[in-house]
């Protein structure tokens, strides 16, 4: 049994694979000074709700946050005596590494998902990640991540409008009735739903023009339905698409006989 974790600027994510399907996915708000206790006290409490008997084989670890993986690795060792695999890290081989300008270093969450993409739908396709920041990945034919884009979060930008501007309230996302809105929160959602509907859009349609050739669009994270329904130009929705990703990872891993 696979132990997948994605630890994102908001939330940590830990999905159980038994080599066929997932078998639960939980979430926990991220925080550096978790520690490894608290990570298996949480995890084994919640494991036990779902009546899940634990035979963990391997662990592999995708973070955005590098104050975290510190626990997380000593969550693996301590409680399934087992070195994770950290995506991103020079031991980690990926399917097709990326082609990027020298020096950068790729989220290891966006490797993820230009994996899962190639697994699920082969190449020349592009995925929309909406996370803490809104993520566009590109992958190229032969599975390769070739750069992208990166817009603020719908929720950090609700946020900081909350916050910078005092007579405004923080307000849910919803897709509003109208566009014109007709009072203050009604204006608000309209300007982030059908603001982020356009952004998207147009950002699809112009990386699909340079491209230059046809591109599938997934689409993922948990606002990736709401913002389907505003039109936004995606031929598939795949909540499980970082967690697929680590999957395929770990797996090219054990093969090439690095884990």
């Amino acid at each position: 049994m696979l132990l997948a974790i994605d630890c994102g600027n908001t939330n940590t994510v830990f999905s159980l694979w038994d080599g066929e399907k997932f078998l639960c996915t939980l979430r926990t708000s991220t925080h550096h000074a978790r520690t490894a206790d608290a990570y298996f006290t949480w995890f084994s409490t919640l494991i036990r709700h779902y009546g899940i008997e634990l035979d963990i084989t391997g662990v592999v670890i995708s973070s955005t946050v590098p104050r975290v993986v510190w626990n997380l690795r000593v969550f693996a060792d301590r409680f399934f005596g087992l070195r994770p695999l950290v995506v991103g890290k020079p031991d980690c081989l990926l399917p097709h590494p990326p082609r990027v300008d020298p020096g950068t270093a790729v989220g290891p969450d966006r490797l993820a998902n230009a994996a899962a993409a190639f697994d699920r739908h082969g190449g020349d396709c592009m995925v929309v990640d909406f996370g803490t920041a809104t993520n566009i990945d590109v992958v190229a034919a032969d599975g390769a991540y070739i750069g992208g884009v990166i817009a603020p979060g719908v929720n950090l930008s609700l946020e900081a409008l909350h916050q910078g501007a005092a007579a405004l309230p923080h307000v849910d996302i919803a897709q509003p009735e109208r566009v014109i809105g007709t009072n203050t929160v009604a204006c608000i959602q309209s300007g982030i739903f059908w603001g982020y509907v356009g952004l998207v859009n147009g950002l699809i349609d112009r990386v699909r023009e340079e491209h230059g050739t046809p591109m599938k669009v997934i689409a993922t994270g948990g606002l990736a339905p709401l913002f389907a329904q505003g039109e936004a130009h995606f031929d598939f929705i795949e909540d499980d698409l970082t967690m697929h990703g680590l999957v395929v990872i770990h797996a090219h891993n054990r093969e090439q006989g690095t884990i």
